[in-house]
Protein backbone atom coordinates (compact mmCIF):
# COMPACT_ATOMS: atom_id res chain seq x y z
CA UNK A 1 0.00 0.00 0.00
CA UNK A 2 1.29 3.47 -0.86
CA UNK A 3 1.82 5.76 2.10
CA UNK A 4 -0.58 8.48 0.96
CA UNK A 5 0.23 10.86 3.80
CA UNK A 6 3.97 11.04 3.32
CA UNK A 7 3.91 11.61 -0.45
CA UNK A 8 4.42 15.16 -1.69
CA UNK A 9 1.56 16.69 -3.62
CA UNK A 10 1.97 19.99 -5.40
CA UNK A 11 -0.25 21.87 -5.36
CA UNK A 12 -2.04 20.73 -2.23
CA UNK A 13 -5.76 20.78 -3.02
CA UNK A 14 -6.50 22.05 0.51
CA UNK A 15 -4.16 25.01 -0.08
CA UNK A 16 -6.12 25.79 -3.22
CA UNK A 17 -9.40 25.47 -1.36
CA UNK A 18 -8.16 27.76 1.40
CA UNK A 19 -7.61 30.46 -1.22
CA UNK A 20 -11.27 30.56 -2.15
CA UNK A 21 -13.40 33.38 -0.80
CA UNK A 22 -16.26 31.78 1.10
CA UNK A 23 -18.57 32.42 4.03
CA UNK A 24 -16.85 29.54 5.79
CA UNK A 25 -13.13 30.28 5.94
CA UNK A 26 -11.02 27.23 5.08
CA UNK A 27 -7.69 26.81 6.83
CA UNK A 28 -4.52 26.61 4.73
CA UNK A 29 -2.35 23.56 5.56
CA UNK A 30 0.52 25.93 6.44
CA UNK A 31 -1.53 27.59 9.19
CA UNK A 32 -2.89 24.26 10.42
CA UNK A 33 0.68 23.03 10.83
CA UNK A 34 1.77 26.21 12.60
CA UNK A 35 -1.01 25.59 15.10
CA UNK A 36 0.01 21.95 15.51
CA UNK A 37 3.63 23.08 16.02
CA UNK A 38 2.54 24.84 19.23
CA UNK A 39 1.56 21.52 20.80
CA UNK A 40 4.09 19.33 22.64
CA UNK A 41 5.32 17.12 19.82
CA UNK A 42 5.49 14.02 22.03
CA UNK A 43 1.69 13.90 21.72
CA UNK A 44 2.21 12.53 18.21
CA UNK A 45 4.32 9.63 19.52
CA UNK A 46 1.66 8.47 21.97
CA UNK A 47 -0.88 5.96 20.65
CA UNK A 48 -3.33 6.96 23.38
CA UNK A 49 -3.53 10.67 22.47
CA UNK A 50 -6.97 11.65 21.14
CA UNK A 51 -7.76 14.61 18.89
CA UNK A 52 -11.05 16.36 17.99
CA UNK A 53 -11.84 18.95 15.33
CA UNK A 54 -15.33 20.20 16.31
CA UNK A 55 -15.79 22.25 13.12
CA UNK A 56 -14.47 20.21 10.18
CA UNK A 57 -14.52 21.96 6.81
CA UNK A 58 -11.78 20.56 4.61
CA UNK A 59 -10.44 18.03 7.12
CA UNK A 60 -7.03 19.70 7.04
CA UNK A 61 -6.40 19.52 10.80
CA UNK A 62 -7.21 15.81 11.00
CA UNK A 63 -5.19 15.10 7.90
CA UNK A 64 -2.10 16.89 9.23
CA UNK A 65 -2.51 15.25 12.64
CA UNK A 66 -2.68 11.85 10.93
CA UNK A 67 0.55 12.57 9.05
CA UNK A 68 2.36 13.39 12.30
CA UNK A 69 0.97 10.33 14.08
CA UNK A 70 1.96 8.07 11.19
CA UNK A 71 5.53 9.26 11.64
CA UNK A 72 5.50 9.40 15.43
CA UNK A 73 4.13 5.88 15.94
CA UNK A 74 6.45 4.12 13.46
CA UNK A 75 8.45 2.41 16.19
CA UNK A 76 5.52 1.48 18.41
CA UNK A 77 3.32 0.18 15.57
CA UNK A 78 5.71 -0.82 12.74
CA UNK A 79 3.08 -2.28 10.40
CA UNK A 80 1.74 0.57 8.25
CA UNK A 81 -1.81 -0.70 7.84
CA UNK A 82 -2.10 -1.54 11.51
CA UNK A 83 -0.80 1.93 12.35
CA UNK A 84 -3.27 3.60 9.97
CA UNK A 85 -6.20 1.60 11.37
CA UNK A 86 -5.26 2.47 14.95
CA UNK A 87 -4.87 6.20 14.24
CA UNK A 88 -8.10 6.61 12.29
CA UNK A 89 -10.24 4.42 14.55
CA UNK A 90 -8.84 5.33 17.97
CA UNK A 91 -7.18 8.75 17.83
CA UNK A 92 -8.71 11.30 15.42
CA UNK A 93 -12.33 12.47 15.43
CA UNK A 94 -14.24 15.26 13.75
CA UNK A 95 -17.63 16.97 13.68
CA UNK A 96 -18.41 18.46 10.27
CA UNK A 97 -20.27 21.76 10.00
CA UNK A 98 -22.31 20.76 6.91
CA UNK A 99 -23.04 17.59 4.98
CA UNK A 100 -20.82 18.83 2.14
CA UNK A 101 -17.84 19.47 4.43
CA UNK A 102 -18.32 16.04 6.00
CA UNK A 103 -17.79 14.47 2.58
CA UNK A 104 -14.83 16.75 1.86
CA UNK A 105 -13.24 16.04 5.24
CA UNK A 106 -13.61 12.28 4.86
CA UNK A 107 -12.11 12.47 1.40
CA UNK A 108 -9.12 14.39 2.81
CA UNK A 109 -8.62 12.04 5.76
CA UNK A 110 -9.73 8.60 4.57
CA UNK A 111 -9.07 9.15 0.84
CA UNK A 112 -12.77 8.39 0.33
CA UNK A 113 -15.90 10.31 1.21
CA UNK A 114 -17.33 6.98 2.39
CA UNK A 115 -14.90 5.15 4.69
CA UNK A 116 -16.79 1.87 4.35
CA UNK A 117 -16.00 1.80 0.60
CA UNK A 118 -13.16 -0.14 -1.08
CA UNK A 119 -11.32 3.14 -1.78
CA UNK A 120 -10.95 4.08 1.89
CA UNK A 121 -7.43 3.88 3.31
CA UNK A 122 -8.94 2.31 6.43
CA UNK A 123 -12.21 0.41 6.75
CA UNK A 124 -15.18 1.36 8.92
CA UNK A 125 -18.49 -0.47 9.13
CA UNK A 126 -20.41 2.75 8.53
CA UNK A 127 -20.38 5.57 5.96
CA UNK A 128 -19.05 8.33 8.22
CA UNK A 129 -16.18 6.78 10.18
CA UNK A 130 -15.11 9.12 12.97
CA UNK A 131 -16.09 12.27 11.06
CA UNK A 132 -19.75 12.73 11.81
CA UNK A 133 -22.45 15.07 10.63
CA UNK A 134 -25.92 15.39 12.13
CA UNK A 135 -28.57 17.67 10.73
CA UNK A 136 -29.46 19.64 13.85
CA UNK A 137 -32.31 22.11 14.05
CA UNK A 138 -32.11 25.48 15.78
CA UNK A 139 -34.05 25.79 19.02
CA UNK A 140 -36.11 28.94 18.64
CA UNK A 141 -36.82 31.14 21.59
CA UNK A 142 -38.86 33.94 20.09
CA UNK A 143 -37.12 35.04 16.87
CA UNK A 144 -33.62 33.82 17.87
CA UNK A 145 -31.94 30.47 18.45
CA UNK A 146 -31.31 30.00 22.16
CA UNK A 147 -27.97 28.30 21.47
CA UNK A 148 -26.33 30.47 18.79
CA UNK A 149 -28.56 33.56 18.47
CA UNK A 150 -29.26 32.97 14.76
CA UNK A 151 -32.23 34.76 13.24
CA UNK A 152 -35.35 32.64 12.84
CA UNK A 153 -36.30 34.66 9.77
CA UNK A 154 -32.97 33.80 8.13
CA UNK A 155 -32.47 30.17 9.20
CA UNK A 156 -35.89 28.60 9.79
CA UNK A 157 -35.65 26.88 6.42
CA UNK A 158 -36.96 23.91 4.51
CA UNK A 159 -35.29 20.71 5.69
CA UNK A 160 -33.65 20.29 2.28
CA UNK A 161 -31.61 23.47 2.93
CA UNK A 162 -28.62 23.79 5.23
CA UNK A 163 -29.64 25.49 8.49
CA UNK A 164 -26.09 25.93 9.86
CA UNK A 165 -27.18 24.70 13.28
CA UNK A 166 -23.77 23.40 14.25
CA UNK A 167 -23.95 20.26 16.38
CA UNK A 168 -21.05 21.11 18.69
CA UNK A 169 -22.65 24.30 20.03
CA UNK A 170 -26.30 23.20 19.89
CA UNK A 171 -26.14 21.01 22.95
CA UNK A 172 -25.69 21.55 26.66
CA UNK A 173 -23.75 18.28 26.93
CA UNK A 174 -21.02 18.21 24.25
CA UNK A 175 -19.30 15.29 26.01
CA UNK A 176 -22.16 13.05 24.85
CA UNK A 177 -21.42 13.53 21.13
CA UNK A 178 -18.62 10.94 21.10
CA UNK A 179 -18.96 9.79 24.72
CA UNK A 180 -15.24 10.17 25.28
CA UNK A 181 -12.53 12.54 26.49
CA UNK A 182 -10.09 14.32 24.18
CA UNK A 183 -6.52 15.34 24.86
CA UNK A 184 -6.47 17.95 22.07
CA UNK A 185 -9.30 19.99 20.56
CA UNK A 186 -8.25 22.01 17.53
CA UNK A 187 -10.04 23.75 14.67
CA UNK A 188 -11.27 26.78 12.79
CA UNK A 189 -14.91 27.37 13.78
CA UNK A 190 -17.54 29.30 11.79
CA UNK A 191 -17.26 32.98 12.63
CA UNK A 192 -20.73 34.54 12.53
CA UNK A 193 -24.41 34.16 11.63
CA UNK A 194 -27.14 36.60 10.71
CA UNK A 195 -29.11 37.67 13.76
CA UNK A 196 -31.70 39.67 11.83
CA UNK A 197 -30.59 43.00 13.29
CA UNK A 198 -29.96 46.44 11.77
CA UNK A 199 -33.55 46.57 10.56
CA UNK A 200 -32.75 44.86 7.25
CA UNK A 201 -31.49 41.45 8.33
CA UNK A 202 -27.82 42.04 7.49
CA UNK A 203 -26.56 42.26 11.06
CA UNK A 204 -24.25 39.40 12.06
CA UNK A 205 -23.68 37.86 15.48
CA UNK A 206 -20.29 36.31 16.26
CA UNK A 207 -20.44 32.61 17.16
CA UNK A 208 -16.77 31.56 17.14
CA UNK A 209 -16.48 32.22 20.87
CA UNK A 210 -19.25 29.68 21.49
CA UNK A 211 -17.00 26.97 20.05
CA UNK A 212 -14.14 28.02 22.32
CA UNK A 213 -16.33 28.02 25.41
CA UNK A 214 -17.95 24.69 24.49
CA UNK A 215 -14.54 23.10 23.92
CA UNK A 216 -13.40 24.17 27.39
CA UNK A 217 -16.37 22.31 28.87
CA UNK A 218 -14.80 19.07 27.61
CA UNK A 219 -11.70 19.81 29.71
CA UNK A 220 -9.07 18.84 27.13
CA UNK A 221 -5.39 19.00 27.94
CA UNK A 222 -4.87 21.40 25.02
CA UNK A 223 -7.19 23.63 23.01
CA UNK A 224 -6.19 25.53 19.87
CA UNK A 225 -8.48 27.52 17.57
CA UNK A 226 -8.06 30.20 14.94
CA UNK A 227 -10.66 32.95 15.26
CA UNK A 228 -11.25 36.62 14.35
CA UNK A 229 -9.39 39.03 16.62
CA UNK A 230 -12.34 41.37 17.14
CA UNK A 231 -12.82 39.93 20.62
CA UNK A 232 -9.73 41.89 21.73
CA UNK A 233 -11.93 44.97 22.09
CA UNK A 234 -15.15 43.13 23.00
CA UNK A 235 -18.33 44.37 21.39
CA UNK A 236 -21.39 42.51 20.16
CA UNK A 237 -21.76 39.50 22.45
CA UNK A 238 -18.01 39.38 23.12
CA UNK A 239 -17.47 41.43 26.28
CA UNK A 240 -17.81 38.48 28.64
CA UNK A 241 -15.72 36.28 26.35
CA UNK A 242 -12.97 38.92 26.21
CA UNK A 243 -12.87 39.21 29.99
CA UNK A 244 -12.64 35.42 30.36
CA UNK A 245 -9.88 35.09 27.77
CA UNK A 246 -7.74 37.95 29.07
CA UNK A 247 -7.96 36.62 32.63
CA UNK A 248 -7.43 32.97 31.69
CA UNK A 249 -3.99 31.96 32.95
CA UNK A 250 -4.20 28.77 30.86
CA UNK A 251 -3.60 30.77 27.67
CA UNK A 252 -0.10 29.61 26.87
CA UNK A 253 0.56 31.09 23.40
CA UNK A 254 -1.12 33.45 20.95
CA UNK A 255 -0.19 34.30 17.37
CA UNK A 256 -1.76 37.41 15.88
CA UNK A 257 -2.24 38.54 12.27
CA UNK A 258 -3.60 42.15 12.15
CA UNK A 259 -4.12 41.69 8.39
CA UNK A 260 -6.17 38.60 7.68
CA UNK A 261 -4.78 38.11 4.16
CA UNK A 262 -1.39 37.33 5.63
CA UNK A 263 -3.05 34.27 7.13
CA UNK A 264 -5.98 33.55 4.79
CA UNK A 265 -4.73 34.66 1.40
CA UNK A 266 -8.02 35.69 -0.21
CA UNK A 267 -10.19 36.48 2.80
CA UNK A 268 -10.73 39.89 4.36
CA UNK A 269 -11.63 39.87 8.05
CA UNK A 270 -11.83 43.25 9.73
CA UNK A 271 -9.57 43.32 12.75
CA UNK A 272 -7.46 40.39 11.55
CA UNK A 273 -7.25 36.90 13.04
CA UNK A 274 -5.50 35.10 15.87
CA UNK A 275 -4.83 31.54 16.91
CA UNK A 276 -3.98 30.40 20.40
CA UNK A 277 -2.87 27.48 22.53
CA UNK A 278 -4.81 26.91 25.73
CA UNK A 279 -2.96 24.56 28.08
CA UNK A 280 -4.95 23.14 30.98
CA UNK A 281 -1.83 22.86 33.14
CA UNK A 282 -0.30 26.27 32.29
CA UNK A 283 -0.55 28.98 34.95
CA UNK A 284 1.77 31.74 33.79
CA UNK A 285 2.15 34.58 31.34
CA UNK A 286 1.29 34.20 27.66
CA UNK A 287 3.80 34.18 24.82
CA UNK A 288 2.26 36.63 22.34
CA UNK A 289 3.55 36.82 18.76
CA UNK A 290 2.47 39.60 16.40
CA UNK A 291 3.06 39.12 12.67
CA UNK A 292 2.81 42.01 10.21
CA UNK A 293 4.47 41.28 6.88
CA UNK A 294 8.09 40.39 7.58
CA UNK A 295 7.95 41.96 11.03
CA UNK A 296 7.57 39.36 13.79
CA UNK A 297 7.53 40.51 17.41
CA UNK A 298 7.36 38.01 20.27
CA UNK A 299 6.94 38.89 23.93
CA UNK A 300 5.83 37.14 27.11
CA UNK A 301 3.00 39.20 28.55
CA UNK A 302 0.16 39.37 30.99
CA UNK A 303 -2.95 39.76 28.86
CA UNK A 304 -5.23 41.76 31.15
CA UNK A 305 -2.96 44.78 31.67
CA UNK A 306 -5.47 47.09 29.94
CA UNK A 307 -9.25 47.00 29.67
CA UNK A 308 -8.91 46.09 25.99
CA UNK A 309 -6.24 43.84 24.56
CA UNK A 310 -3.32 45.57 22.85
CA UNK A 311 -2.03 43.26 20.12
CA UNK A 312 1.10 45.31 19.42
CA UNK A 313 3.98 44.43 21.76
CA UNK A 314 5.83 47.66 20.94
CA UNK A 315 2.62 49.59 21.54
CA UNK A 316 2.36 48.16 25.04
CA UNK A 317 5.75 49.62 25.95
CA UNK A 318 4.80 53.02 24.48
CA UNK A 319 1.51 53.12 26.40
CA UNK A 320 3.39 52.35 29.62
CA UNK A 321 5.70 55.31 28.99
CA UNK A 322 2.75 57.63 28.33
CA UNK A 323 0.98 56.55 31.51
CA UNK A 324 4.02 57.39 33.61
CA UNK A 325 3.13 61.08 33.11
CA UNK A 326 -0.39 60.51 34.45
CA UNK A 327 -1.99 62.81 31.87
CA UNK A 328 -5.64 63.16 31.03
CA UNK A 329 -6.90 60.98 28.16
CA UNK A 330 -8.63 62.16 24.98
CA UNK A 331 -11.30 59.62 25.91
CA UNK A 332 -12.59 62.39 28.22
CA UNK A 333 -12.62 64.91 25.36
CA UNK A 334 -13.90 63.10 22.27
CA UNK A 335 -17.69 63.11 21.93
CA UNK A 336 -19.88 60.03 21.61
CA UNK A 337 -21.37 59.08 18.23
CA UNK A 338 -24.21 61.15 16.82
CA UNK A 339 -23.07 64.24 18.69
CA UNK A 340 -25.87 66.52 17.51
CA UNK A 341 -28.70 64.03 16.99
CA UNK A 342 -28.68 63.92 13.18
CA UNK A 343 -28.52 60.43 11.63
CA UNK A 344 -26.34 59.67 8.61
CA UNK A 345 -29.22 60.02 6.15
CA UNK A 346 -30.13 63.55 7.29
CA UNK A 347 -29.28 66.18 4.69
CA UNK A 348 -31.06 69.37 5.77
CA UNK A 349 -32.25 72.02 3.34
CA UNK A 350 -30.16 72.73 0.24
CA UNK A 351 -30.56 76.50 0.48
CA UNK A 352 -29.45 78.61 3.44
CA UNK A 353 -32.06 80.60 5.35
CA UNK A 354 -32.10 83.10 8.20
CA UNK A 355 -30.55 81.90 11.48
CA UNK A 356 -29.75 78.48 10.03
CA UNK A 357 -26.96 76.12 11.08
CA UNK A 358 -24.75 74.40 8.50
CA UNK A 359 -25.00 70.59 8.56
CA UNK A 360 -22.23 68.51 6.96
CA UNK A 361 -23.16 64.99 5.85
CA UNK A 362 -21.51 62.47 3.56
CA UNK A 363 -23.49 64.13 0.78
CA UNK A 364 -22.05 67.57 1.39
CA UNK A 365 -23.47 70.72 2.94
CA UNK A 366 -27.07 71.32 4.08
CA UNK A 367 -28.87 73.68 6.44
CA UNK A 368 -31.04 73.06 9.51
CA UNK A 369 -32.84 75.09 12.14
CA UNK A 370 -31.01 75.69 15.38
CA UNK A 371 -34.07 74.38 17.21
CA UNK A 372 -33.71 71.05 15.35
CA UNK A 373 -30.43 70.30 17.12
CA UNK A 374 -31.21 67.65 19.71
CA UNK A 375 -27.92 67.36 21.63
CA UNK A 376 -24.84 69.37 22.64
CA UNK A 377 -26.40 72.68 21.67
CA UNK A 378 -23.83 74.51 23.78
CA UNK A 379 -20.90 73.61 21.50
CA UNK A 380 -22.50 74.74 18.23
CA UNK A 381 -20.98 78.19 18.72
CA UNK A 382 -17.46 76.76 19.17
CA UNK A 383 -14.75 75.66 16.76
CA UNK A 384 -14.82 71.90 16.39
CA UNK A 385 -12.67 69.12 14.88
CA UNK A 386 -14.33 66.18 13.14
CA UNK A 387 -13.34 62.98 11.34
CA UNK A 388 -15.35 60.31 9.56
CA UNK A 389 -16.51 57.53 11.86
CA UNK A 390 -15.18 54.82 9.52
CA UNK A 391 -11.60 53.65 9.65
CA UNK A 392 -10.24 54.29 6.11
CA UNK A 393 -7.98 51.24 6.43
CA UNK A 394 -11.05 49.12 7.17
CA UNK A 395 -9.36 47.59 10.23
CA UNK A 396 -6.59 46.02 8.18
CA UNK A 397 -8.80 44.95 5.26
CA UNK A 398 -7.52 47.47 2.69
CA UNK A 399 -4.23 45.57 2.22
CA UNK A 400 -2.41 48.64 0.92
CA UNK A 401 0.65 47.91 -1.17
CA UNK A 402 2.92 49.97 1.10
CA UNK A 403 1.62 48.20 4.22
CA UNK A 404 0.95 51.53 5.95
CA UNK A 405 -2.19 53.01 7.51
CA UNK A 406 -3.98 56.35 7.56
CA UNK A 407 -6.02 55.28 10.64
CA UNK A 408 -8.40 58.26 10.37
CA UNK A 409 -9.95 60.23 7.54
CA UNK A 410 -9.16 63.88 6.89
CA UNK A 411 -9.58 66.15 9.89
CA UNK A 412 -12.11 68.89 9.27
CA UNK A 413 -12.24 72.08 11.28
CA UNK A 414 -15.83 73.21 11.79
CA UNK A 415 -16.42 76.90 12.34
CA UNK A 416 -18.96 78.22 14.83
CA UNK A 417 -22.44 77.48 13.46
CA UNK A 418 -21.32 74.29 11.67
CA UNK A 419 -22.25 70.75 12.79
CA UNK A 420 -22.19 67.19 11.41
CA UNK A 421 -24.36 64.09 11.15
CA UNK A 422 -23.53 60.82 12.89
CA UNK A 423 -21.30 59.93 9.93
CA UNK A 424 -18.64 61.92 11.79
CA UNK A 425 -17.07 62.07 15.23
CA UNK A 426 -16.35 65.29 17.08
CA UNK A 427 -12.79 65.09 18.45
CA UNK A 428 -12.62 68.33 20.43
CA UNK A 429 -14.10 71.82 20.72
CA UNK A 430 -12.43 75.19 21.33
CA UNK A 431 -13.39 78.80 21.61
CA UNK A 432 -10.05 79.77 20.09
CA UNK A 433 -9.15 79.09 16.43
CA UNK A 434 -5.41 78.86 17.11
CA UNK A 435 -5.84 76.10 19.69
CA UNK A 436 -8.16 74.30 17.30
CA UNK A 437 -5.43 74.32 14.64
CA UNK A 438 -2.83 73.12 17.13
CA UNK A 439 -5.11 70.24 18.09
CA UNK A 440 -5.67 69.39 14.43
CA UNK A 441 -1.93 69.15 13.79
CA UNK A 442 -1.67 66.98 16.91
CA UNK A 443 -4.20 64.48 15.57
CA UNK A 444 -2.37 64.51 12.23
CA UNK A 445 0.83 63.22 13.84
CA UNK A 446 1.87 59.64 13.27
CA UNK A 447 2.27 59.29 17.02
CA UNK A 448 -1.40 59.98 17.76
CA UNK A 449 -2.75 57.95 14.85
CA UNK A 450 -0.56 55.03 15.90
CA UNK A 451 -2.04 55.15 19.41
CA UNK A 452 -5.53 55.13 17.90
CA UNK A 453 -4.63 52.18 15.67
CA UNK A 454 -3.70 50.09 18.71
CA UNK A 455 -7.37 49.97 19.71
CA UNK A 456 -9.00 49.33 16.33
CA UNK A 457 -10.64 45.97 15.75
CA UNK A 458 -13.60 46.95 13.57
CA UNK A 459 -14.36 49.37 10.73
CA UNK A 460 -16.01 51.90 13.06
CA UNK A 461 -14.11 54.43 15.16
CA UNK A 462 -15.64 55.39 18.52
CA UNK A 463 -14.53 57.60 21.38
CA UNK A 464 -13.13 54.49 23.13
CA UNK A 465 -10.47 54.28 20.42
CA UNK A 466 -8.87 57.46 21.84
CA UNK A 467 -8.30 56.14 25.36
CA UNK A 468 -4.51 55.94 25.02
CA UNK A 469 -4.11 59.37 23.38
CA UNK A 470 -2.99 61.91 26.01
CA UNK A 471 -4.36 65.45 26.14
CA UNK A 472 -1.76 68.15 25.43
CA UNK A 473 -1.47 71.87 26.04
CA UNK A 474 -2.95 73.13 22.77
CA UNK A 475 -1.71 76.66 23.26
CA UNK A 476 1.41 75.34 21.53
CA UNK A 477 1.88 73.28 18.34
CA UNK A 478 2.78 69.59 18.35
CA UNK A 479 4.82 67.49 15.95
CA UNK A 480 6.06 63.91 15.97
CA UNK A 481 9.63 64.77 16.94
CA UNK A 482 8.41 66.75 19.94
CA UNK A 483 6.12 63.92 21.05
CA UNK A 484 8.76 61.24 20.59
CA UNK A 485 11.10 63.23 22.82
CA UNK A 486 8.45 64.02 25.44
CA UNK A 487 7.60 60.36 26.01
CA UNK A 488 11.14 59.03 25.66
CA UNK A 489 10.56 56.73 22.69
CA UNK A 490 13.50 54.62 21.59
CA UNK A 491 14.88 54.65 18.06
CA UNK A 492 13.34 51.22 17.47
CA UNK A 493 9.91 52.45 18.58
CA UNK A 494 10.15 55.55 16.38
CA UNK A 495 11.21 53.53 13.33
CA UNK A 496 8.32 51.13 13.90
CA UNK A 497 5.72 53.92 14.11
CA UNK A 498 7.17 55.58 11.00
CA UNK A 499 6.97 52.26 9.16
CA UNK A 500 3.32 51.74 10.09
CA UNK A 501 1.67 55.15 9.63
CA UNK A 502 1.49 57.32 6.50
CA UNK A 503 2.27 61.02 6.66
CA UNK A 504 -0.68 63.39 7.03
CA UNK A 505 -0.50 67.03 6.03
CA UNK A 506 -0.74 69.59 8.80
CA UNK A 507 -4.22 70.55 7.60
CA UNK A 508 -5.30 66.98 8.28
CA UNK A 509 -5.62 65.82 4.69
CA UNK A 510 -4.38 62.27 4.27
CA UNK A 511 -7.31 60.49 2.72
CA UNK A 512 -10.44 61.83 1.09
CA UNK A 513 -12.44 58.75 2.07
CA UNK A 514 -15.52 59.85 3.97
CA UNK A 515 -18.02 57.85 6.00
CA UNK A 516 -21.16 56.88 4.13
Amino acid sequence: MNDFYTNTYNPDVLSCLANLSNDEVFTPPKIANEMLDMLPQELFSDKNTTFLDPACKSGVFLREIAKRLLKGLENEIPDLQERIDHIFHKQIFGIAITELTSLLSRRSVYCSKYPNSPCSITKFDNAEGNIRFRRIRHVWRGDKCEFCGASKAAYDRDEALESHAYEFIHTTNPEEIFSMKFDVIIGNPPYQMSDGGSGNGISAKPIYHLFVEQAKKLKPRYLSMIIPARWYAGGKGLDIFRAKMLNDMCLNKMVDYPKSRECFQCVDIAGGVTYFLWNRDHTGYCEFTSITGDFINRKTRILNEFNIFIRDNIGVEIIRKIRLLNERSMLDVVYSRNTFGFVSSDRGERQAFNNCVTLFSSDGKGYVKFTDIKKNVDIVKHYKLSIGKLNPDRAGVNNASDGKMNVITKIRMLNPGEIVTESYLILATFEDELQTNHCRTYFATKFVRYLISLTLSSMNITKENFQFVPVQDFSEPWADEKLYAKYGLTEEEIVFIESMIRPMESNGNADDTESK
